[in-house]
């Protein structure tokens, strides 16, 4: 086997292998845990910059092993899979330092941490799958090394919110595996194509494709979260901060919304979705996600869970970008996958920063907390302001080009939708910001555990300050060939080409 074709393995099994190690240590070799910890999260970076490289320059990395006649396992490097890679791996190191920090003193980190980066594996597997079968595997491992995670603390709440998000994930799961072999028994193994590769089907078959296309984006909608089957989603905030972080910005909500992206473009592609009319309902179904989570994290007084209402909204700007079928649009949504990522782990590491240092969860107690840990908020304000779409940001990137690319379809009703919601993202942020800075703090937090000569720890203050960081340069730098923006243009353009 060759360095090319070994790579994607590689970048798998760089958290693989180490989380399975992870599961032999004793409960206190810390020190071991946290240097393979971070040894798997670098040399993750690492080999992703190297694929980086190389598929920029057309090179090709890819491995294939026969499962059974037919059916391959198979793992491919494409713009497209190398964006969302590149996301998982950096914000997997920062997270990784950050929940060393936050889980520090805390029990079973061995098995936090072991489940913590199987759940990277399973999202880098997803993210390189070349085909559907694949896809599909690691989908579903997804799902099974994550309910750890949001089980971790095991009590009575935990275990509740596990159960209800095995409920979705799993009735998901079944939905996406029923649509999956349904599909291949018609039309053989699906491997992704920029374009898609169901152009060509018999017009006998458009019935069953439109049914597949709906039982697919079922499964897909439950991890990203559309509307009605997102209600895992806030109650799975009983978890640890970087738990959220990592549901929320790196691995599930994510995934479900890059299999939709992968359905629509390199299935189906988007001219055929255009025959057989499922994108408009797609992208109706996104609208009324992003307005109806954007309305319910009005009224939640729980930070996290206000977050998590957020996610719901936001995340299915992905989905609305790749509805709307045209390239703005189109860029718009898939830069919207890297910058939607980056501003909300910034915020679930600012709501973990409040809750461990000041014992502050309530939005009602955030008065003040801007004097008494300007960094954290600092971070969180710019995120917040990059949530709502104002410049130079780099949320503001990415509904510029969704309303322009709204425009150049002719779909004006998207821009109603993308303002109705700049104003909810207002509405139920700029609250926050103003009580965190302007008001006076309370005379005694509700729970304080100072951690350090610092507002708090600089592994818990670190990793929001670069992400906050990363949301500026990621609207200034827009325009720079090594940008998010640049990758996601050039994704586009492969899937838009005549």
């Amino acid at each position: 086997m060759s360095f090319d074709s070994a790579l994607p393995l590689l970048v798998v099994a760089s958290s693989l292998v180490p989380g399975c190690f992870i599961f032999l240590l004793g409960e206190k070799q810390k020190t071991l845990r946290t240097a393979l910890n971070l040894a798997g999260a670098v040399i993750k970076v690492v080999l992703v910059a190297v694929m980086l490289w190389g598929v920029s320059r057309h090179h090709l990395y890819e491995v294939r092993y026969a499962l059974v006649e037919g059916f391959d396992f198979g793992l491919h490097a494409d713009p497209f899979s190398l964006l969302f890679v590149t996301l998982s791996a950096v914000l997997w190191l920062l997270t990784t330092i950050y929940a060393v920090g936050y889980l520090e003193g805390s029990a079973h980190q061995r098995r936090f941490f072991g489940f913590f980066s199987l759940c990277v594996s399973a999202t880098t597997g997803i993210a390189l799958a070349a085909n559907l079968l694949t896809f599909l595997i690691f989908y579903e491992m997804l799902t099974l090394t994550t309910y750890p995670l949001v089980v971790h603390r095991g009590t009575g709440k935990s275990l509740r919110a596990g159960r209800l998000y095995l409920l979705y994930a799993l009735s998901g799961g079944a939905a996406l595996l029923l649509g999956v072999v349904w599909l291949q028994s018609l039309v053989g193994p699906i491997e992704f194509s920029e374009r898609g590769i169901l152009s060509q089907a018999d017009v006998g078959l458009y019935g069953p494709l439109r049914i597949i296309f709906a039982l697919m984006i079922a499964g897909f909608g439950v991890k990203a979260a559309l509307v009605p089957l997102h209600g895992w989603l806030p109650e799975a905030m009983v978890a640890p901060a970087p738990v959220s972080a990592l549901l929320h910005a790196v691995a599930v909500v994510k995934a479900g919304a890059f299999g939709i992206v992968r359905v629509v473009y390199d299935v189906y592609g988007v001219e055929f979705c255009t025959v057989l009319g499922v994108a408009t309902p797609l992208a109706v179904a996104a609208s009324i996600t992003i307005l109806y989570g954007s309305v319910r994290a009005l009224y939640q007084d729980d930070l996290k869970r206000r977050l998590a209402y957020s996610t719901v909204s936001q995340v299915s700007y992905i989905v609305l970008g790749t509805a709307v079928l045209g390239p703005l649009a189109t860029t718009g949504g898939i830069v919207h996958l890297v910058h939607q990522g980056v501003m909300k782990i910034t915020l679930f590491f600012a709501a973990g920063n409040l809750a461990e240092t000041l014992g502050v969860k309530k939005i009602a107690d955030l008065r003040g907390t801007g004097r008494r840990m300007p960094g954290t908020m600092a971070a969180f304000t710019i995120a917040a302001l990059g949530m709502i779409g104002l410049p130079p940001t780099a949320g503001f990137i990415s509904k510029w080009f969704l309303a322009t690319g709204a425009a150049a379809a002719q779909q004006w009703w998207v821009i109603g939708v993308l303002v109705s919601s700049s104003v909810l993202n207002a509405i139920y942020f700029l609250p926050i910001i103003y009580a965190a800075w302007f008001q006076t703090p309370p005379e005694a937090w509700p729970a304080e555990h100072p951690r350090g000569r610092f507002e708090t720890s600089l592994q818990l203050l670190i990793p929001p300050l670069v992400t906050a960081a990363l949301t500026l340069l990621m609207g200034l730098l827009a325009g720079l060939p090594i940008s998010a923006l640049d990758w996601a243009k050039l994704i586009v353009s492969r899937e838009y080409q005549r």
